[in-house]
């Protein structure tokens, strides 16, 4: 894999960027603080903004580092990140990248999440090299797993209580896409817009 770090990546509504200090106010107030966005993540709700300062902290501290990659997801027509999408695990044998995401709950169902993760997985396919990109979620949080079907994720099955939570142990639905698939579907949407234009 060509690591590039956090890249900066404009998309119709959005801009995926680094976080900065700046940041700290609105993390808090968007999602770091809010239950409903934390219910089914690995961290617990921040109590106060003094916890998300330290955490931009230490995202903004290791973006010298050309393997991070955590990216504010910044709503155009606000000015502000409204959540964050991020690699949170990664295998450099097989050349496998798992991502995470979060955005608030006044944003959700509106496709942002997939349009983050859609323009996330072209910048790692195409500039990164990956050969495989991965998600998973808790089968209790349906949404999060439609999110990634919309981005051309396969659901490949069920691991039995084979991750954690705000929940305790939960089960994963593990979802994926190879590089293979991203360009054959790739190619076969641009020959179409060639055909209709």
């Amino acid at each position: 894999m060509n690591h590039k770090g956090t890249k900066t990546i404009e998309t119709m509504r959005l801009i995926l960027r680094k976080f900065t200090k700046d940041d700290i106010c609105s993390a808090y107030m968007n999602w770091t603080s809010d239950e409903a966005v934390t219910r089914y993540l690995r961290w617990p709700t921040h109590e106060n903004m003094s916890i998300t300062k330290r955490v931009l902290n230490e995202w903004i501290s290791a973006y010298g580092n050309p393997i991070f990659y955590q990216w504010a997801i910044e709503l155009k027509s606000i000015g502000e990140p409204i959540g964050t999408i991020s690699v949170v695990d990664m295998n450099e044998k097989l050349e496998v990248i798992q991502i995470g995401y979060c955005i608030g709950s006044k944003w959700w169902h509106q496709g942002i999440t997939s349009e983050a993760f859609s323009a996330v997985i072209s910048f790692l396919f195409e500039e990164v090299g990956v050969n495989r990109i991965e998600s998973q979620h808790d089968p209790n949080n349906p949404h999060s797993g439609n999110a990634m079907k919309k981005c051309g994720l396969k659901h490949e099955g069920t691991l039995r209580q084979a991750d954690y939570n705000n929940q305790g142990i939960v089960d994963a639905c593990m979802y994926s896409l190879l590089r293979d698939e991203y360009f054959n579907r790739k190619q076969y949407s641009d020959d179409r817009d060639r055909i209709i234009t």
